[in-house]
């Protein structure tokens, strides 16, 4: 008896490929996404530290004048930051529908697998059966000549 054979398997190989490069893309747009969060945490962090010292009694008009600037500055970096992060969203909103396509197409090829392999195997046993039904017929009817 042959071996099963999935006819669409160079199909079903290409669909896992492409479902693990929209995988890949999809992590790598994340990582791109929490890196931009960190970044927009640790420019808050160093606003509130700033504001904190800007009108320290130590501190000069001109200093506190040069904390106004950097408090300006950390703001149009939070500003851009966040714009970053929206784009960064939509970027994994893609790559996630992506990926999510990819792994609908490598399930459909999939179960057809699995039904095709449990029809085979369906075959494979009607077969055995029948051929053991003719070997039993086989010695039956020559038990019943020899008697």
């Amino acid at each position: 008896m042959k071996r099963f054979s999935f006819n669409l398997e160079k199909v079903l190989t290409l669909r896992k490929f492409a479902e693990q490069e929209a995988k890949i893309e999809l992590g790598r747009a994340v990582g791109v996404l929490s890196e931009i969060e960190r970044h927009i945490v640790s420019v808050a962090q160093e606003r509130f530290i700033a504001a904190s010292n800007q009108f320290s009694p130590e501190n000069s008009a001109a200093m506190i004048q040069q904390y106004m600037f950097y408090l300006l500055r950390l703001d149009a970096t939070r500003d851009q930051l966040l714009k970053d992060a929206a784009q960064a969203e939509l970027k994994v909103e893609q790559a996630r529908e992506v990926f999510l396509e990819a792994s609908r197409d490598r399930k459909v090829l999939d179960k057809l697998k699995e039904k095709r392999a449990a029809e085979y195997r369906k075959e494979m046993l009607d077969a055995e059966g029948k051929a053991l039904d003719d070997i039993a017929s086989g010695r039956l009817a020559r038990q019943l000549a020899d008697a």
